[in-house]
């Protein structure tokens, strides 16, 4: 399993790659893994506005429907429109290809609550110790 040292994580498996002030928002390796074979994103329109802690997409796989949690607030200024023809992507390149929005941040502050790489794993190997 990875975990990208220049990502911010949250404990529903997002993660976040600040640009500016900008987040580039996906699920992490662990996300795509326990979902399966991904099948469908629903990819939240552009200007839409999301809220941190807050449903903005889902992810479908053969084996359910996830939701996915905004890691931040703000402007969705991008959407990942490959994932509408190729929606394995999220399951191939979650950290790369597979990202699905990027949102203009209300508060770039609010990145500094999420985890860093080492604390994710961290919180990852607890979680799995059960």
């Amino acid at each position: 399993m990875e975990f990208p040292g220049d990502l911010r994580y949250t404990k529903e498996h997002e993660w976040v790659r600040v640009e500016g002030t900008r987040a580039r928002v996906g699920i992490t390796d662990f996300a795509q893994d326990a979902l399966g074979d991904v099948v469908y994103v629903d990819v939240p329109e552009m200007g839409a506005s999301v809220q941190a802690g807050s449903t903005f997409a889902e992810v479908e796989s053969t084996k359910s429907v996830s939701d996915v949690y905004a890691p931040v607030s703000g402007t969705v200024v991008e959407r990942n429109e490959s994932l509408g023809d190729a929606p394995e992507r999220v399951n191939e390149d979650p950290y790369g290809e597979g990202w699905i929005v990027v949102v203009e941040m209300g508060d770039p502050s609010q990145v500094d609550s999420l985890m860093d790489a080492a604390t994710y794993e961290a919180f990852m190997r607890s979680q799995a110790g059960g």
